[in-house]
């Protein structure tokens, strides 16, 4: 590892501009955004994370709208969960879509899951390989199928009469360990099939080692971040550290990235040679909870000094900022937080809460005002309400009505 320098070779300014560029932000938005341009970025970002959670919006929507602005979510959809699409899931980061031809990359990670759930004292595959068996049979039979549907015909047949946890566990085991496999989702149903089903030929051939897939995988973490610690480009794919660092090593030797010291930051870091490192960064955005900008939180503390925590599973006493509360990003500075409800039988995008970081900016509420009105009309809503909680939410709601809203 290269030891520290005397003085910086980036400004923490720098870095933050090189991290925000590497993920998308900053270039001029397209007069339209079709399919080219989204698969473009997913293939940039290397996995869009997915979550249940649809109080605003599925979390998989939201990066895509918050680096290209105003698209048909319809297409995404084509794009990622069609059957005969070029992109599956797999767990990456959590739960995520990924392309598919970086799928066997993650076998070292199937292979350790079967060998662990078989190896329990109380295992549950081996107990329930019966089940497990007749699964595999629906699949061949019926594949592609949705989860429901399979457990539409889990109480007929010879075996049957599995309740709904164990056919969803069962496949949920079978899908960790590769043998199954994402063929898309309806309204965020996902269709299981077996992986000679979905994956081709030359992707379920192919076999890499588990020390060529951790390279290549760090090598993905480090174009995705532009410039990280060890720590930041493990994370993205939820590798250990020795591993990591091997692999960090070997990408040093080759090039791929440079050890740089940021002004700032403790630990080493390292800069993907192909980062660009803009002058400035004309950017605003409303982050998912799940965006990969703020998804290892001592890199969002470090880099923006913004302290972040998603308050969905704590007790709504003890929420301090919300239940869903996004990350307001302009330029290069995370300024705030909002928390947002999608009223849809009323038609009404809800400011639930808003709050200004201590560093941020006099006037933010004018940039956050127009991403408000662009939020609102990408979810095909017909206005926004304000509940007054939070020390932004009354100024941002005076701005808001200023523009004749």
């Amino acid at each position: 590892m290269a030891t520290a320098r005397s003085s910086a070779d980036l400004s923490a300014a720098q870095a933050r501009r090189i991290a925000l560029a590497a993920q998308g932000f900053g270039r001029p938005a397209a007069a339209t955004t079709g399919t080219r341009q989204l698969n473009l970025l997913v293939q940039k970002l290397g996995l869009l994370q997915l979550d249940s959670v649809n109080v605003f919006e599925r979390s998989h929507y939201l990066p895509v709208f918050a680096r290209l602005g105003h698209y048909d979510k319809n297409d995404l959809d084509r794009l990622t969960f069609a059957r005969k699409s070029a992109y599956t899931e797999y767990w990456a980061h959590e739960a995520a879509i990924i392309p598919v031809e970086n799928w066997p990359l993650f076998r070292w990670r199937m292979e350790a899951r079967r060998e662990r759930w078989y190896g329990e004292k109380d295992s549950w595959v081996r107990d329930n390989a019966v089940m497990l068996d007749w699964l595999r049979a629906e699949l061949r039979d019926k594949g592609p199928i949705a989860a429901s549907e399979i457990q539409h015909d889990s109480g007929k047949g010879e075996g049957g009469w599995w309740g709904w946890s164990s056919v969803k566990l069962g496949l949920e085991y079978l899908f960790g360990w590769g043998e199954v496999v994402s063929a898309g989702r309806t309204r965020f149903e996902r269709t299981y099939a077996l992986a000679e089903q979905k994956l081709p030929a030359s992707v379920l051939e192919q076999q890499v080692s588990e020390t060529d897939a951790v390279r290549r995988l760090m090598a993905l973490s480090a174009r995705a971040h532009g410039v990280g610690t060890l720590r930041d480009l493990a994370d993205y794919y939820r590798i250990k550290q020795a591993p990591a660092a091997l692999a960090l090593l070997d990408l040093v030797d080759s090039g791929d990235v440079v050890p740089v010291t940021v002004d700032g930051w403790k630990q080493q870091a390292y800069l993907h040679r192909d980062a660009r490192i803009p002058r400035s960064m004309n950017a605003g955005a409303l982050l998912s909870p799940f965006d990969p900008v703020v998804w290892e939180r001592g890199r969002a503390e470090r880099m923006f000094d913004f302290h972040y925590r998603i308050e969905i599973y704590t007790p709504e006493p003890k929420r301090v900022f919300g239940y869903y509360s996004l990350p307001i990003l302009i330029d290069d500075a995370l300024v705030g937080r909002i928390d947002l409800k999608n009223d849809r039988q009323n038609r009404v995008l809800r400011v639930q809460s808003a709050w200004r970081e201590a560093h941020a900016p006099a006037g933010i509420e004018d940039r956050i005002v127009p991403l408000l009105e662009s939020t609102r009309a990408w979810q095909a809503l017909d206005k926004v309400e304000f509940t007054g909680r939070g020390d932004l939410s009354a100024s941002l709601e005076a701005a808001w009505n200023s523009r004749g809203n």
